[in-house]
């Protein structure tokens, strides 16, 4: 007798209807979610390109990008015609706000002025920080300390870290900007003019040909402008090198609002109170816990803190500050610091300071910034 076949049980139509429903619900879903964000897109869009808060926080991101080594990836903000319209309207800007003079001079203390404060110190350093930015504000109570500080070898800049320890500085922040192919360069060509001691040390120009800088004259006021090399001796300029703006002049603001703050980034800056006293602000940027901040930014800063004349200093990966041979803040830079080719020191005893013109007797126009 044939043992009877064991029939498998079919399987119940709902199931194979669930089953089928499963695959189209999920392509609905992404029919609809694909829906969502073209709808989502088109929205934002139209707000970015077409609203004037639209186009205002594209123009900040376009100024932020003109900054950074990859200033052409602002045209896909603002277009070709508009990244070369903004860049020679800073041009045009910062050409005027340093050509503002300042009639107000800082009062510089004098011997026993200073012995009636014996126990004023000659650095702190006191945080600082913003709505999308923190930083720090490294003051100076004597302008006179200070000293530019240049690189100890030829053919390569030198860390602002190695610097300060090398030269037994108390402190140290970066100074001015370098020839940099590619955004990998050496950091051993200076742009502009080096003074150092009251000498120049670097000047890739003539001496007729002005320049807008940054530094300290002979009795320590703080200078910032444009002159020749000829006309910074005559003023006594003692340590200098070349950059812009100046965005502050007889203790009023000459950057009118936050559009005009040359987009968010980090800052190195320097200003100067009526009585003497030098700031430093230094700004983290383009990280987590600081994006950066606007020209703007700290210039409203050194207002509230009484500054009477400032000037920015080069920024971004260059943004440094070190005290007691440590690095304060956090360079925005993923390596590290960078080789710089100047920077301002803050001694003890600055007439002792072991700083020498690294470029005497050298031919600059055959220096290669791109060798290491």
């Amino acid at each position: 007798m044939n043992p009877k076949p064991v029939q498998s049980p079919s399987t119940p139509k709902t199931t194979t209807s669930k089953r089928k429903r499963k695959p189209r619900r999920l392509l609905r879903a992404l029919r609809n979610l694909t829906i969502l964000l073209l709808l989502c897109a088109g929205v934002f869009s139209g707000w970015f390109f077409m609203t004037a808060s639209g186009s205002e926080l594209r123009y900040l991101m376009a100024d932020t990008l003109i900054t950074t080594q990859h200033r052409h990836w602002a045209k896909y903000l603002i277009g070709q015609d508009g990244l070369d319209r903004q860049v020679a309207k800073y041009t045009t800007q910062f050409e005027q706000m340093s050509e503002t003079p300042s009639t107000i001079a800082a009062h510089i203390p004098t011997v026993p002025e200073k012995q009636k404060e014996p126990d004023k110190p000659l650095v702190r350093i006191e945080p600082i920080e913003g709505a999308k930015f923190k930083g720090h504000l490294l003051i100076v109570s004597d302008p006179k300390k200070i000293r530019l500080a240049v690189p100890d070898k030829v053919g390569k800049g030198e860390k602002v870290s190695s610097m300060v320890k090398r030269t037994g500085a108390v402190a140290g922040i970066n100074a001015g900007g370098f020839i940099d192919p590619e955004w990998k360069g050496n950091g051993f060509q200076p742009t502009g003019i080096v003074i150092s001691g009251g000498k120049i040390f670097y000047n890739d120009s003539s001496m007729s040909t002005s320049t807008s800088i940054v530094g300290i004259d002979k009795e320590g006021h703080m200078i910032a402008g444009k002159y020749t090399p000829t006309q910074m001796l005559a003023m006594g300029v003692q340590e200098a090198v070349t950059f812009t703006p100046k965005f502050i002049s007889d203790g009023k603001g000459l950057i009118k609002d936050q559009n005009s703050g040359w987009g968010i980034a980090p800052r190195t800056c320097m200003a100067q109170t009526a009585d003497g006293t030098i700031l430093f602000a230094i700004i983290d940027g383009r990280q987590t816990h600081s994006i950066g901040a606007t020209l703007y930014d700290v210039q409203q800063i050194f207002l509230e803190k009484g500054a009477i004349i400032a000037a920015n200093l080069d920024g971004g990966s260059s943004t440094v500050l070190v005290h007691d041979n440590e690095i304060v803040n956090k360079p925005a830079s993923p390596y590290g610091e960078r080789y710089l080719p100047t920077a301002f020191l803050v001694f003890e005893h600055p007439e002792k300071a072991p700083i020498r013109n690294v470029w005497e007797g050298l031919d600059i126009s055959k220096i290669d910034p791109s060798k290491w």
